[in-house]
């Protein structure tokens, strides 16, 4: 009903999943991500894959190791999917030989695809490819592009309704989490909320608190003016503002 894609960018440290399918809020059933590691669990998810295996994965257990143990655990492990990454930024996944086909999944070198009840292997494939090349892109529109594309190749057999993005910069709390529960056209909705997202919210982030920066920035230094800067070029590159929000009339 799914695929995935898990990625970390070694340059910045960020780690990533998004997930697309036609099923309500798969957002907010199959990532589980923290500063480090990252797991999916989807087909007919187990949450507790993903609950315990990302506390395992942050204790520094291998993901090979971790998903070994909770497929033998599981009675129901040949009816599930799931792939994870682990803080040395190893993957490893599961497809159980009762997923609906076409059930699969692919290990890269800095990222792992997993799906099932998909169109074909081309999906996943041209996932993994199109991330592969996306070198130039923000990590987040990378991820969108990627999915985008695997979209494009066939998707999920049955449809599209939602989709979700999380990605951590080395924090417990998201740097950017973001869903579209129930949509026609869920992963250009993704798309959509991060060209908003970069109208104020990531220049916002920038002095969010951190473990190592406590009060992050309280006095919102450059904030204000990065945010300003960034609807100047907009404006200036005649792009109008994805965004729906409606402002209150004064009375």
């Amino acid at each position: 009903m799914t695929w995935s894609l898990i990625a970390h960018e070694p340059a910045t440290g960020a780690v990533g999943l998004i997930v697309s399918s036609r099923f309500f809020a798969c957002g907010a059933v199959v990532p589980f991500v923290g500063p480090e590691v990252a797991v999916a669990s989807q087909a007919f998810c187990n949450p507790v894959w993903g609950t315990e295996g990302r506390a395992r994965l942050a204790q520094d257990e291998a993901a090979q190791d971790v998903l070994d143990d909770l497929v033998r655990r599981d009675d129901g492990q040949a009816i599930r999917q799931a792939h994870l990454m682990d803080r040395e930024g190893r993957f490893a996944a599961h497809t159980g030989a009762d997923c609906t086909d076409w059930a699969g999944h692919l290990i890269a070198d800095d990222h792992s695809v997993a799906g099932n009840m998909l169109s074909g292997p081309e999906v996943i494939q041209v996932t993994s490819d199109t991330y592969r090349s996306g070198h130039a892109l923000p990590f987040a529109e990378r991820l969108i592009t990627a999915m985008q594309a695997g979209e494009a190749a066939g998707g999920d057999q049955r449809g599209r309704q939602a989709a979700g993005l999380v990605i951590h910069q080395g924090e417990d709390h998201a740097w950017l989490d973001l869903r579209a529960d129930d949509h026609a056209a869920p992963l250009d909705e993704l798309a959509r909320l991060w060209a908003v997202a970069q109208e104020r919210y990531v220049h916002f982030a920038k002095g969010m608190p951190t473990r190592a920066r406590f009060s992050g920035l309280p006095t919102r230094e450059g904030i204000d003016a990065d945010i300003a800067a960034a609807e100047k070029e907009r404006i200036a590159s005649g792009l109008p503002s994805q965004s729906q929000a409606v402002d209150r009339e004064d009375p």
